[in-house]
């Protein structure tokens, strides 16, 4: 017998997995982000940092699939802990300019063991880790580039 709601069963949906396992990934990270005192989400700004030394605000909106209203306060924590600066770009004031400080880049240092740590949490060969990376960029440069048509 066909079953015509068999689109609509969790277990046909591609969605569900990828959520499950982000979520799995979130908390993982959580343990060791914790001691950095820093949630995922500014972790992965500061990895941008850690990479760029300094960029404007839609760079990092960008880089980081994040709206401009996501971002602002994560840049407002990030800096009363001290790890960026934020100022207005001198030839356009609507321009906001993140640097990366010297206790930020000092952070990174701390910040060595998560990757390999996490990296550990899941018993993927290489050539697993490559193809599934592969595909989920493959999947957001898909959609970044349909957002800039």
């Amino acid at each position: 017998m066909d079953d015509k709601y068999a689109a609509l069963r969790l277990k046909n949906q591609l969605c569900f997995p990828l959520y499950a396992v982000s979520n799995m990934i979130t908390r993982k990270y959580k343990h060791m982000l914790d001691k950095l005192d820093l949630t995922y989400t500014q972790y992965i700004v500061m990895m941008v940092l850690w990479e760029e030394k300094k960029v404007n605000e839609k760079f990092l909106c960008e880089a980081l699939c994040l709206k401009s209203n996501t971002v602002t306060p994560l840049l407002k924590k990030l800096e009363a802990k001290g790890y960026i600066e934020k100022t207005k770009d001198t030839s356009d004031e609507r321009n906001l300019v993140i640097t990366l400080t010297d206790a930020g880049e000092k952070l990174q240092d701390k910040a060595l063991c998560v990757p390999e740590t996490i990296a550990q949490e899941f018993h993927l060969t290489q050539e697993e880790a490559l193809t599934l990376y592969q595909t989920l960029y493959k999947m957001l440069d898909e959609e970044r580039a349909r957002e800039n048509q």
